[in-house]
């Protein structure tokens, strides 16, 4: 056992209860520097729920990744421990029937509890309520209560999740009364059969104040589906033993039971032959008699229920009331649950809900806010779950915490398949921590907590036994227990399953592997010994500019058996700006040693949740409607799509179509939703303006919209979920032949609004994955971060002029340049360009031409994909079209400055200002770029905002870019998205005028 261990909280149950007495707001507050440290005479006035580490300059956040932040190890804690005392007064004036519950939401560290002066009681674990009677410590009138937060204790070395290292009270504080005989707690089991479309209830109630009673008349109502039903509360029952025997011999005793009666137990309960002398004795006799309800419960059971399924897709709830009556009649306690009818199995390979394979189209969460950190208000609680459900993801996974009740209503109500987590991570020690006997409680005790509090919530569809903490026998027993008091849901952990795909069984019922390879997924599904559906519990690793390869996971997610999906590593980034100064900042930057730096900069949407475009690319992936015909059907005037819903038809959505040209989109039109019921499909017969555009020979594609039909708490009626489209070949316009000749002064071309004439360029700012370890340094040895020319020869032809360059890398290879210029009239060109490359080139970042225009541009239009950044491994979501923006948008801020805004497949790119006007086009679709910052500036900066204000425009259009992947954590881009070749050719034309547009 711990030191810390727990005493005086009261245990965990479902059942809600209202705050009396809020105590949320101002309180008085110390920060010492170690548990015993004298209290100091001056009070501050601080915020609760609030983090000291968010504003105490004594102690700062701390971020790691897998290092304890102190060189210890377990159970013990540092010498400096910030200890965090809080004091509040408050009035009340206490009955003797009713008892006082103080609620703490969340403590993060180890919690003590005093009021007036008197101890109350302990808790560990920072991400679940802890409750105490503090009844018999209360005074009538003014009470003084003290939470007392120690930030280190034998139990922190269970919380090393990837994330801030913070101190405080993160959740809400009040009072609340219970009578003294009340309901304990609630258990609703409400199971669909998909066989028979029936719904069965199992209600289990238990009280407090009435189990040792042998006779009572209280009982309990349950209200539910409009029918009231009534138990009595259990009595307590005599304990059952032997008859003594008796001591009259005044007369024969008769003869009760045949010889040897005892042996009909375990005759029984092997299920053995019965011998022939006991066959005529009633089959009850000899067994153990059922086993009937603990003292002071009530069990209900209702069968065959005409009831509606609970699904992500159509989150049907019921109300639940349950009340506790005593024997005058009357409500002596009540509780309401909302809950909803649903079965998850794992049958085979399959993880099924309501008898349906699903697609888990997940995230990994964590709670963060920039200016308050792990202090979540409900207001941010719906904005996140509303932006996922937008963006169509379906499942949540509780990295790697348990998470507030709201964020559980909220995900039965808006629709959210969710993986509960226990708040156990001990990845620096993960290799002893689940085999130590003093830490066995404390890991039960913690995941046992979570599924009382939590189990009622339709919303939760797996356990998860925690997170990077090895594999133990805290685990086995753990899963043990889970498998006996849940049986409703499977298991869930990583670490059983991590060395071996094929082992862990006793502790996982999925197979939740991190950052799979493309090859290992296939593997698994081919693998005749396979036997668990594969759900990634993180995958596509989004640090930074990456999430490549989040298409082609999804193309074996839904083709491949036995793969259904798994949870985006993660949703926001977790950098802070506790000043609100607009300055996010990573490990490190609060002086915190040692650290992991930008590593948590690594959600699909930024801190103040503006969605990245890794997101966008989720979206569409994630769309309840995919287009499964192809252009030719679309100039027959039909498009076919496919309801990817597992439950719901397309009755939700409304549906719009247009036709992308390259001078914009035209002939938007409404269309009638097909009658596509879930896994189906349905056609749509396009309007007859539209197929006319379609077959005017202008279409790029045809774009189908899909918005919502009514308004729900998640969003508005008609709110964009996706975008899907049919592409048309392209036919880009040829451009011109030479209309004049050369006047090149020399081998650069000139013009007013050119400061660097368009040059060969291979390097981007490095993104996070470009630097990953795995990588092993490649770019960095290529040399290619510096061309240096050695040589420049310029010849006239009777085409233009020859400039052929020979470049050095940085560490002596040579690239070689050679570019044919045709003059079709002052500042007109058309540019012939061929590079080779040295012949050991085994991949490359880059292959354009850089250019850099005099200050005054401010707008782009590209046709080309759009409208959000876009790279060859993440473009499945990108839209092919004509595009507009301010030249600032096209920027995307990652906090660590790297490679941003690039659009692919363009074939036009027109840029405006003040200054003029400059075009440019080019037969075969180039990567394009356009900045207010240089490659240098960008791989020079550690946070966007230390980049200085720029007006310069600096424009890259590459014939080769390379992928993204996901490297950092996961698999590289996938070989055909990497620069192998060594010749690369290509033509385009440059136009620049001072003139306006």
């Amino acid at each position: 056992m711990l030191d810390d261990t727990p005493v005086g909280r009261l245990p965990m149950h479902a059942l809600r209860r209202d705050p009396e007495i809020e105590l949320d707001g101002e309180w008085d507050f110390q920060l010492l520097p170690f548990p015993t440290a004298p209290l100091g005479a001056t009070w501050k006035t601080v915020h609760v729920p609030s983090l000291w580490t968010m504003r105490e300059s004594e102690d700062r956040p701390h971020y790691t990744n897998v290092p304890m932040p102190f060189e210890e190890v377990p159970p013990h804690v540092p010498e400096h421990n910030p200890t965090g005392v809080y004091r509040r007064r408050f009035t009340l004036w206490p009955t003797g029937e009713r008892r006082t519950i103080l609620h703490v939401g969340a403590a993060e560290g180890l919690l003590r509890v005093s009021v007036n002066g008197q101890p109350v009681g302990v808790s560990t674990d920072s991400h679940l309520e802890a409750e105490f009677d503090i009844t018999d410590a209360l005074v009538p009138g003014t009470n003084t209560i003290e939470l007392r937060v120690a930030k280190w204790s034998a139990a922190s070395y269970l919380e090393d999740q990837d994330h801030w290292w913070q101190s405080g009270l993160s959740r809400s504080v009040f009072l609340h009364t219970v009578p003294e005989i009340r309901l304990a707690d609630m258990s609703a089991v409400a199971d669909y059969d998909p066989q028979t479309e029936r719904g069965n209830l199992r209600v289990t109630v238990s009280t407090s104040g009435l189990d040792h009673l042998y006779e009572t008349d209280w009982s309990v109502r349950i209200e539910v589906l409009g029918r009231s039903l009534t138990l009595p509360v259990s009595p307590r029952l005599a304990t059952r033993t032997l008859p003594k025997p008796s001591l009259d011999r005044s007369a024969r005793p008769e003869p009760l039971l045949p010889p040897d009666f005892m042996d009909l137990l375990s005759i029984n309960a092997a299920g053995a032959p019965i011998p022939p002398e006991f066959r005529a004795i009633p089959a009850t006799m000899g067994k153990l008699p059922d086993p009937t309800p603990p003292a002071g419960t009530a069990v209900f059971a209702l069968d065959g229920l005409d009831v509606t399924p609970w699904s992500a897709e159509i989150p049907h709830l019921e109300d639940l009331t349950v009340s506790l009556v005593s024997p005058e009649g009357d409500v002596a306690d009540e509780t309401r649950v909302r809950i909803g009818f649903r079965r998850v199995q794992v049958v085979g390979r399959d993880l099924l809900v309501n008898g349906r394979r699903i697609l888990v189209q997940g995230v990994a969460r964590h709670d963060v806010d920039p200016r308050t950190g792990r202090v979540v208000s409900r207001d941010r609680l719906l904005a996140e779950l509303s932006l996922l459900k937008r963006f169509n993801v379906n499942a949540i996974r509780t990295a790697h915490y348990p998470n507030d009740r709201q964020i559980l209503d909220l995900c039965d109500e808006i629709g959210f398949y969710v993986i509960d987590e226990a708040d156990v991570e001990g990845h620096a020690f993960a290799s002893t921590i689940p085999d130590d006997p003093r830490y066995l409680p404390e890991i039960l005790e913690r995941i046992t907590r979570m599924v009382l509090r939590d189990r009622n919530h339709p919303s939760v569809i797996s356990w998860s036994l925690g997170n990077e903490t090895g594999y133990g026998a805290a685990h086995d027993a753990a899963a043990g227990w889970l498998r006996r008091f849940d049986p409703t849901r499977p298991l869930h952990y990583e670490g059983a399953i991590s060395l071996d795909w094929h082992a862990g069984h006793a502790a996982s019922d999925i197979l939740c592997p991190m950052y799979p390879s493309f090859a290992s997924l296939e593997g698994y599904s081919a693998d005749p010994r396979a036997d668990r559906p594969l759900i990634t519990c993180e995958y596509a690793f989004s640090q930074g500019n990456g999430t490549g390869g989040l298409a082609d996971y999804w193309e074996l997610f839904e083709s491949l058996p036995g793969l259904q999906g798994g949870f985006i590593w993660q949703f926001t980034d977790h950098t802070l700006d506790p000043d609100g100064d607009g300055r996010l900042r990573y490990g490190g930057d609060f002086g915190d040693e040692t650290h992991n730096g930008p590593m948590l900069a690594n959600g699909v949407v930024f801190p103040d949740l503006t969605p990245k475009p890794a997101l966008f690319e989720a979206r569409g992936l994630f769309s309840p409607v995919r287009i499964v015909s192809d252009a030719a059907d679309a100039w027959a005037g039909t498009l076919r799509i496919r309801n990817r819903q597992t439950f719901a038809d397309l009755g939700a959505y409304e549906l719009e179509l247009r036709v992308e040209t390259a001078t914009g989109p035209a002939g938007a039109v409404p269309v009638p939703t097909p009658a596509a019921l879930a896994g189906g499909e349905g056609t749509i017969d396009i309007p007859a303006p539209v197929r006319e555009l379609l077959t005017s020979g202008t279409a790029l594609a045809l774009t189908l919209t899909v918005r919502t039909r009514e308004a729900a708490v998640w969003a508005p009626a008609e709110t964009e979920v996706a975008v899907e489209q049919v592409t048309f070949p392209r036919v880009p316009a040829p451009l011109p032949g030479a209309r004049a000749s050369g006047g090149l002064v020399d081998a650069e071309l000139r013009h007013p609004l050119l400061r660097r004439s368009p040059q060969l360029s291979l390097w981007r700012a490095l993104t996070c994955h470009d630097k990953s370890f795995s990588l092993d340094n490649r770019f960095v040895r290529s040399g290619f971060f510096q061309l240096t020319p050695v040589d420049v020869e310029l010849k006239e032809t009777g085409d233009g002029a020859v400039v052929t360059t020979r470049y050095e890398a940085a560490f002596g290879d040579q690239v070689v340049h050679r570019r044919t210029i045709t003059a079709l009239a002052d500042g007109d060109w058309i540019l012939d360009e061929q590079v080779t490359l040295p012949e050991d080139t085994q991949d490359g970042l880059r292959v354009g031409m850089e250019f850099e225009l005099v200050d005054g541009f401010e707008n782009a239009g590209w046709v080309g994909l759009g409208p959000w950044e876009n790279y060859p491994d993440r473009r499945a979501s990108a839209l092919l079209g004509s595009w507009e923006s301010t030249i600032d948008g096209l920027a995307v801020p990652y906090l660590l400055p790297q490679e941003n805004g690039t659009r692919g497949e363009v074939t036009s790119l027109l840029l405006t200002g003040p200054a003029g006007t400059v075009r440019t086009a080019h037969e075969t679709p180039l990567h394009m770029n356009v900045s207010r910052y240089s490659v240098s500036e960008l791989e020079a900066a550690d946070h966007w905002w230390e980049l200085p204000p720029s007006r310069k425009t600096v424009v890259h259009l590459d014939i080769a870019h390379r992928g993204l992947g996901t490297a950092v954590l996961g698999p590289d881009t996938r070989p055909h998205h990497r620069l192998t070749a060594t010749e690369y050719a290509w033509q385009w034309r440059l136009t620049l005028s001072t003139e306006g547009r």
